[in-house]
C-alpha cells in the first residue's frame, strides 16, 4: 500500500494555499502527504483536454507536482461520471456539473460526459497512472425504496442501459491500461455489493470495471464493510480513507429525515472521530495484497478541514502495514525432507 495521500476536491478554494496547483501540493506535502488525487473538473489543477492530447503537458504537470514533494495518485471524474447517467428528475440539480452551454440539454450533457471520461482515460495513461476514480451515475436510484412497487424487468433494463453507456468508456480505459474505479455510493445505481455485481455482469465482467472502496458509505447503509473486502478484494483498486458514524434515534434512521448533515443519524467524520474500524480494514487490505494508494477524503460535518487534513496524514501512516515476508514460526521449521513428510502422514 502507498500513502498517505489526499483527495484535493474538498480543499480547493479561492485563497492561498488552496487556490493553485503548486501551493496546494506544497501544503499537502507540508502535512505529511506523499500523494494527491486530482479532481479533473477544477481547471486550476489540470487541463483535462490538453492532458488527453499531450504527453509533454502531462510530463510537465507531473514534474510540477513532484517538485512540490508529492505524486499524482489518480485523477477523478466524479462529477462528470455522474452525468453519464442522470434520471430526468435530477436534471436541474445536476446541470450545475455540466458546462454552462450544455445546461438544459440532457442529451448533449451525456455526450459531453462520455467524451470527458474518454479523455480522462488518455490523460491517466499520459500521466503513468493505472487507476481512475469516478461515479457511475444513476437511472433507477429514484426507485431504490419504491412505492408503488417496481415493474418487473425495470432493474434489468436500468442496468442494461447503464452498462451500454459505460461499455465504450471502459473499452477506452482498457486500451489505455487504466482501471475504472467506481465509488460505491448512495445516490448512484452502484451503491452496494449486489448493485456492483449487477453492473459488472451487464458489462460482460469487463476487466476494467472495478471499485473505489470507501467504508464511510457502508456505515451509513449499515452494510458489513469488512466482509465487503472479503467478497470484492479482487476488484478493489482504490481506497478512500473516510470515517463515519451511525447513531439512530427514535425520530430518524438511515434516511436522515431530510436534516442537515450535522443532525443526521448517519454522518461523515474526520479520521478517528467516527466508528469505522480502520485497523481491521488496513489489515484485510494488506492480507489481500492491496497495492494502491490510501487516500484521505475529508467530509466531516463538525471538524474544520484544515484540522482534518493535519490529523489525517499521521492517522493513515499509523495504520499502514508493511506485509511480512516470513512466518513467525519459521525458526522451528527445517528443510523439506520428502522421506520425513511421508513418515509424518503415515506412509
Amino acid at each position: 500500500m502507498k500513502g498517505p495521500a489526499i483527495f484535493l476536491a474538498q480543499f480547493m478554494g479561492d485563497s492561498a494555499p488552496y487556490n493553485s496547483l503548486e501551493s496546494i501540493c506544497r501544503w499537502a506535502a507540508g502535512h505529511g502527504y506523499t500523494g494527491v488525487q486530482i479532481p479533473t473538473w477544477d481547471s486550476r489543477l489540470i487541463d483535462l483536454e490538453k492532458a488527453a492530447e499531450s504527453k509533454a503537458y502531462c510530463d510537465d504537470l507531473r514534474g510540477r507536482v513532484e517538485d512540490c514533494g508529492v505524486k499524482i495518485t489518480e485523477l477523478s471524474t466524479h462529477l462528470q461520471g455522474q452525468l453519464v447517467a442522470v434520471h430526468p428528475a435530477y436534471d436541474l440539480m445536476f446541470d450545475t456539473f455540466a458546462p454552462e452551454h450544455l445546461r438544459g440539454n440532457p442529451k448533449g450533457r451525456t455526450e459531453w460526459a462520455i467524451q470527458t471520461l474518454k479523455q480522462a482515460a488518455k490523460a491517466s495513461k499520459n500521466l503513468g497512472l493505472n487507476a481512475h476514480a469516478t461515479f457511475s451515475g444513476a437511472l433507477i436510484w429514484h426507485t431504490v425504496y419504491p412505492w408503488p412497487q417496481r415493474p418487473q424487468g425495470l432493474v434489468e433494463a436500468g442496468f442494461k442501459e447503464l452498462a451500454a453507456r459505460w461499455k465504450p468508456i471502459l473499452d477506452v480505459f482498457d486500451e489505455c491500461g487504466v482501471d475504472v474505479c467506481y465509488e460505491i455510493h448512495p445516490g448512484e445505481d452502484l451503491h452496494d455489493g449486489v448493485t456492483f455485481e449487477r453492473f459488472l455482469e451487464a458489462t460482460g465482467n469487463h476487466v476494467r470495471c472495478n471499485i473505489l472502496y470507501d467504508p464511510s458509505h457502508f456505515v451509513l447503509q449499515q452494510l458489513d464493510y469488512l466482509q465487503y473486502i472479503d467478497f470484492y478484494h479482487e476488484r478493489i483498486k482504490m481506497f478512500h480513507v473516510k470515517d463515519a458514524e451511525f447513531n439512530p434515534t427514535g425520530k430518524s434512521g438511515v434516511y436522515g429525515g431530510f436534516q442537515d448533515w450535522v443532525n443526521r443519524p448517519g454522518r461523515f467524520r474526520s479520521l478517528g472521530d467516527g466508528q469505522v474500524d480502520f485497523k481491521s480494514i488496513f489489515s484485510k487490505l494488506a492480507q489481500y495484497g492491496f497495492d494502491g494508494w490510501a487516500v484521505l477524503e475529508w467530509e466531516c460535518c463538525i471538524k474544520d478541514s484544515e484540522q482534518g487534513a493535519r490529523e489525517g496524514a499521521p492517522f493513515i501512516a499509523g495504520h499502514m502495514i508493511k506485509v511480512t515476508e516470513r512466518a513467525f514460526d519459521d525458526f522451528a521449521g527445517g528443510k523439506i525432507d520428502e522421506a520425513l513428510l511421508r513418515r509424518i502422514i503415515g506412509l
